[in-house]
């Protein structure tokens, strides 16, 4: 891949800041979490779609911006330095390939104006308890009758299940045949009786896990995405363009800001943060370090663009790495806040902050933060599950 500066992208960078100067000022200068809340998306969606950018992360053909993979990163860094919020990542990011990939024309219709408008919230139905890592040993049942699924089962981890409207789901259709080609993927309104949300209070002291719960749910036939046995196949297609999302570039890179921020603001004794040799140290290595993660960010996400099988290794690679920096920066962000890092914070999107410490605004939430990515090294697939991928691609060579 070329990596030579792009003089184009400084006129593109230009144009998404004038257009986020027109963006009402409630929505800036917010506090970026893994999602913003749901009036917050919702508005966000359709400020995007109004401006004809309502997905950027797809082609032209599928009513995408079409824009380039060094486009996409920028817009993702302008829109996380003005603090606008995020969107709904399962569907721009996840199921909405899928859809572009694989629904009818009669399943678009119904689920891509709403998607557009901001209209539509989803959430992702894989994991079940002790079918997390192994996700072909799923048990959640899908029995035709007539013209309906009847779902039965239990999925876990189900983040932002509480606020989403749809979920996607994957269901076992077929029992007698190899794990992997039994499993169908289907789409289910949120609002079906015997749907039961239940909240698990996380690490981070906050609440977007959950166990979602299926009763006899009947879901109609025209919501299978494919055909029946076809769901691991779409599930795979799915996971692959995951890779250069569990980065969270944007995220790192604010989280960068925030660190400098920090370092250039407290004192040590007499001496700035940043004056201290072993901080500077550290601080240098971060950034030297996130400056390689966006590059190999852009590399996989180029070679998923061109649907190049080597991604797949790329991808397990960079998901390894970004989650530990994650998890490295964020510990590095409590460090710098001496003291004060040891105090679990309330979660930036609820009310009423503690008061008298350093940074107040950017100290907020940051040891939840730091709690929250200790789990980034599981969800999307365990590290352990990535260097699978890496050691089997190796030894096929």
């Amino acid at each position: 891949m070329d990596f030579t500066p792009d003089s184009s992208l400084a006129e593109f960078r230009q144009e998404v800041r004038r257009f986020l100067q027109d963006v009402p000022a409630d929505l800036k200068g917010l506090r970026r979490a893994t999602r913003s809340p749901r009036e917050e998306v919702m508005r966000w969606q359709k400020v995007l779609n109004d401006r004809g950018w309502g997905a950027p992360y797809w082609a032209k053909e599928h009513g995408g911006t079409g824009w380039t993979v060094p486009q996409i990163l920028v817009f993702d860094d302008e829109c996380s330095a003005a603090g606008t919020p995020t969107q709904d990542g399962f569907v721009h990011k996840l199921l909405g390939p899928v859809l572009n990939a694989f629904a009818s024309p009669e399943q678009k219709a119904q689920h891509m104006p709403a998607i557009f408008n901001g209209e539509r919230l989803w959430c992702q139905g894989f994991s079940e308890p002790g079918s997390g890592s192994d996700l072909a040993s799923l048990q959640t049942r899908a029995v035709r009758d007539g013209d309906h699924y009847v779902v039965n089962g239990q999925k876990i981890w189900t983040s932002y299940a509480h606020h989403a409207d749809w979920i996607f789901l994957l269901v076992r259709t077929n029992p007698d045949v190899k794990k992997q080609a039994g499993i169908s993927f289907l789409l289910v309104d949120m609002k079906t009786p015997g749907i039961t949300v239940r909240p698990i209070r996380s690490i981070d002291d906050a609440h977007h896990l959950n166990e979602t719960f299926f009763d006899n749910v009947r879901v109609p036939v025209g919501n299978l995405i494919g055909m029946e046995g076809q769901g691991w196949s779409i599930t795979k297609f799915l996971l692959n363009n995951e890779h250069a999302t569990a980065a969270d570039l944007p995220e790192l890179k604010r989280y960068m800001r925030e660190l400098k921020q920090f370092a250039s603001t407290l004192h040590v004794g007499d001496r700035l943060l940043l004056e201290r040799p072993e901080f500077a140290l550290k601080l240098a290595r971060l950034d030297a370090e996130l400056q390689a993660l966006e590059m190999l960010v852009q590399r996989v996400a180029r070679l998923e663009q061109e649907h190049r099988p080597e991604s797949h290794t790329l991808g397990s690679m960079l998901k390894i790495r970004a989650t530990e920096f994650q998890q490295r920066i964020t510990e590095a962000h409590v460090e710098a806040l001496g003291d004060y890092g040891a105090i679990a914070y309330p979660h930036p999107h609820e009310p009423n902050p503690p008061a008298n410490y350093p940074l107040q605004t950017l100290a907020n939430g940051i040891a939840n933060e730091m709690f929250f990515r200790r789990a980034s090294t599981i969800y999307g697939g365990t590290s352990e599950v990535q260097r699978g991928i890496i050691a089997k691609m190796l030894f096929q060579l």
